[in-house]
């Protein structure tokens, strides 16, 4: 964090300081990093009293002094020799210190901002501008998926006084939570990805998502830019409600940054980029599936707004062969045996983007194995869209279903339904269970798609399985 003195960051967050009992004044400096996670605090950290569904922040407060913080943002004031300010809501505060440092640091005229929201690939599509833009100057981005209330302000106060970039990944699972970080750090370029069903159930409907994510180019000025998928036609309505200049990527005719010949293999996706002005250059993409490159075409078009050049911009992508951990990681290698670890998160899209995917680089002669569990937080689309999930990996011809977990027993009833009868999908309701089929009837040359939602628990068995077969 930038450096603020104690009475400044009090009356940041509208909040009472104390400094019963320490040695600090309110003309003390502060300028450690920020956590609501004591096990992360170090000597001069600013540790954020947070009060969670199942626990409360300020039974580790003594442990974050132990530590050396150098202040306590608490909702009550703790026994504890350490400067504290006391707030009505952490988290209210969190943000309106981050909204703080984001105006001191743009006030000095150098900072830009991006934003990045959308049902699928908005932690891929940070991670690929992080790659682009720290190639042109100090760039802060989100560790993880840090979008939420509490995330993506502890990112935006990373910044420094010499940050060139800050890349902000806003995620949302209710109506003016966009909004409201928004509000905390201005967007130059506001990116909307896609909308999808991911979170339907959290949302109350697609149209309420579709709500929520325009939320991020409603407030955009004029002089900012609006980066909007030409391929959906939910992001496609959401360009009459802003005032910025848009500009359109996607496959369609119509996008300014546009993907043409794509060829899909088991290393990533070629393909040709054009962005406007006609420019254009091959793009061998080394992250792995089809659906990753609109997520590149977005990262692409906000990139040349900030003024990269269209090669260093490809240069940048094609040095990466992962956009994360857990998302279509490549692993295995034994017998030719290929482990595709894309368990950290599920929706209807990116379920049916993998899949996809697992067809696309069979190779000739050898068999597909997907292990798939519940896709979460979809409501009362769950049932329809495990059905149509399953459906869609018979019509594919995946060789071998697993199907792990009761919350996605459905889908291997509909991939029974539509012709898997054979053995070809088979449910179990372990990790464990899944493990041992798989190592028991996998063969040479075999490709393994794990696929779920993060609540299902299927990454760490992605990992099982990619060590077993390394």
């Amino acid at each position: 964090m930038i450096a603020l003195t104690l009475a400044e960051i009090a009356s940041a967050v509208g909040g009472a300081l104390r400094l019963d009992g320490t040695d600090a004044a309110p003309e003390t400096v502060i300028e450690g990093a920020v956590t609501t996670d004591s096990r992360e605090i170090g000597p001069g950290d600013v540790f954020f009293a947070k009060r969670g569904e199942f626990d409360d922040g300020h039974r580790f407060a003594p442990a974050a002094a132990e530590q050396g913080a150098a202040l306590l943002v608490v909702e009550r004031p703790v026994d504890l020799a350490v400067p504290q300010v006391v707030v009505g809501d952490t988290v209210d505060a969190l943000g309106a210190l981050a909204t703080e440092v984001v105006g001191r640091v743009r006030a000095r005229g150098r900072l830009r901002i991006v934003g990045v929201t959308g049902s699928n690939g908005k932690t891929t599509t940070k991670n690929l501008l992080r790659a682009v833009l720290e190639r042109v100057g100090p760039t802060v981005a989100a560790r993880k998926s840090f979008n939420n209330e509490v995330g993506a302000p502890i990112t935006m106060l990373e910044l420094s006084h010499d940050t060139q970039f800050l890349v902000a990944e806003m995620g949302a699972s209710a109506v003016g939570e966009i909004a409201r970080l928004v509000r905390m750090a201005r967007p130059d370029v506001g990116i909307v990805l896609k909308v999808g069903l991911a979170h339907a159930g959290e949302f109350g409907g697609i149209e309420q998502t579709v709500r929520a994510k325009s939320e991020m180019v409603t407030d955009l000025l004029e002089t900012d830019v609006a980066v909007l998928n030409a391929d959906d036609p939910r992001v496609v309505s959401m360009a009459g409600l802003t005032k910025a200049r848009v500009v359109w990527f996607g496959l369609a005719g119509v996008a300014e940054v546009r993907a043409t010949h794509l060829a899909v293999h088991a290393r990533g996706t070629d393909f040709t980029v054009t962005i406007p002005g006609g420019e254009s250059a091959r793009v061998h993409f080394g992250v792995l599936g089809e659906h990753h490159v609109m997520n590149a075409l977005a990262a692409i078009a906000a990139s040349v707004e900030l003024g990269v050049p269209l090669p260093a911009i490809v240069g940048a992508l094609e040095s990466l062969t992962l956009a994360e951990r857990w998302r279509m990681q490549v692993m295995g290698g034994r017998d030719g045996i290929t482990v595709i670890n894309d368990a950290y998160n599920a929706s209807p899209d990116s379920m049916s983007a993998a899949l996809k995917t697992l067809a696309q680089v069979q190779a000739p002669g050898t068999r597909t194995i997907a292990v798939l569990g519940e896709m979460s937080e979809l409501g009362e689309f769950s049932g329809e869209e495990h059905d149509r999930i399953g459906l869609l990996a018979v019509r594919l011809g995946i060789s071998q279903l697993v199907v792990v977990g009761s919350g996605a027993r459905r889908l291997h009833i509909s991939a029974v339904n539509e012709g898997s009868w054979d053995g070809e999908s088979a449910f179990v309701e372990t990790a464990d269970e899944a493990f041992d089929l798989v190592v028991a009837t996998a063969r040479p040359g075999d490709t393994v798609l794990v696929k779920s939602s993060n609540s299902a628990g299927l990454r760490h068995l992605g990992d099982r399985l990619g060590e077993w077969f390394a």
